[in-house]
């Protein structure tokens, strides 16, 4: 059964999700939020434990509810999930609980969205805010299929207790490599290993937060997905505690290894080398398989232009990076970027019924 044909459906309970629930209900709109999880708070409480933002609280609030406590303080992982289940019931979103979006189609200019245990909604527009962290990327290295340790993805590490005394390594070069690599560093011992180095920029220069300084030179609001997709620059923040660790040696940093071995790792140099655990910090993939494939363009990303699907009119996203500034795809751009295509979509709605 299809409930009333809604203005919009939102795909998606996460930070980007909300947001744009939040611009969908100020203009009025008719639209319900989906959310495969069973709280209004996406991915975050699958992230590891010891997870900080990068940024402030001041930085880290989306659109119309400040977030709590000093405003210079950085939010947990726990404070984070807290504050979206709280933003999601002071503005009293229709949230959709257990509704894993399996299949979405658009016929006779409706959206039908078919959720996997068999709930269905239609709606003139749809707004996807699904993210990337269902889709974990595993890069294919050489000998993994030989090696007898213990493989696991980054969107799989919770605390460092059950590695201790092991020989880990941690693959990739990125904000999440770096801090587990540093936490794990604390109870054994590790690499972090990659085809490049990471690149480490402080979190406070002269004092000021780094966002600030992106906010003052306006460098974060420049509208360069115009142009197509912003590149994604990475860098790693140099959180408390992080340069450190790097200092001490444990994590040490070295090139991505050339090949597994049945017991572990051969470096480039030739030296084998007996390891326990191996941690891909490697990122993720769009997790939107649930779009026609017209929607999507060869690599399985959607076909979009600022947050505007170029392949089906009423078909809109927002989360994703690059999409519209080189701060899209994090949380101080979540309401920006929700307000632009919410925007987009009520003009795309007026429209449609000339």
């Amino acid at each position: 059964m299809h409930g009333p044909l809604l203005d919009a459906v939102v795909i998606g309970a996460g930070t980007a999700g909300l947001a744009a629930a939040y611009w969908l209900q100020r203009r009025g709109l008719t639209f319900t939020v989906l959310e495969a999880g069973d709280t209004a708070s996406g991915s975050w409480p699958a992230y590891y434990d010891s997870l900080t933002l990068f940024t402030p609280a001041r930085h880290s609030a989306l659109p119309g509810l400040p977030f709590g406590g000093d405003p210079e303080h950085y939010p947990s992982r726990g404070e984070m999930i807290a504050y979206l289940q709280t933003y999601a019931a002071h503005f009293g979103f229709p949230v959709r609980r257990g509704a894993e979006v399996v299949a979405l189609r658009h016929e006779d200019s409706v959206f039908r969205v078919q959720a996997r245990e068999g709930r269905a909604w239609t709606a003139r527009a749809v707004v996807c805010a699904t993210g990337t962290f269902r889709q974990p990327h595993w890069p294919e290295l050489p000998g993994a299929s030989r090696f007898r340790g213990q493989v696991l993805h980054s969107s799989q590490y919770r605390r460092p207790g059950p590695f201790s005394g092991q020989r880990v390594l941690v693959v990739g070069a990125g904000n999440s490599a770096a801090q587990i690599a540093a936490e794990l560093g604390r109870v054994a011992r590790v690499t972090l290993t990659s085809r490049r180095p990471p690149r480490l920029v402080p979190q406070r220069p002269l004092g000021h937060d780094l966002t600030d300084w992106l906010d003052w030179t306006g460098v974060e609001c420049l509208p360069l997905g115009a142009l197509g997709r912003v590149p994604d620059v990475q860098p790693v923040i140099a959180v408390p505690g992080l340069r450190a660790a790097l200092q001490g040696g444990n994590p040490d940093l070295r090139p991505l290894f050339g090949t597994f071995t049945p017991a572990g790792v051969r470096w480039p140099d030739g030296q084998e080398e007996a390891v326990d655990s191996v941690i891909y910090a490697t990122g993720y993939r769009w997790n939107g398989g649930y779009l026609p494939r017209a929607a999507l363009n060869p690599r399985g990303e959607p076909r979009q232009r600022l947050g505007v699907s170029t392949a089906l009119a009423g078909l809109f996203l927002v989360g994703l990076p690059g999409q519209r500034t080189a701060a899209s795809g994090t949380i101080r751009s979540a309401g920006p970027d929700a307000e632009f295509v919410v925007a987009r979509l009520s003009r795309f709605l007026e429209t449609s019924l000339v």
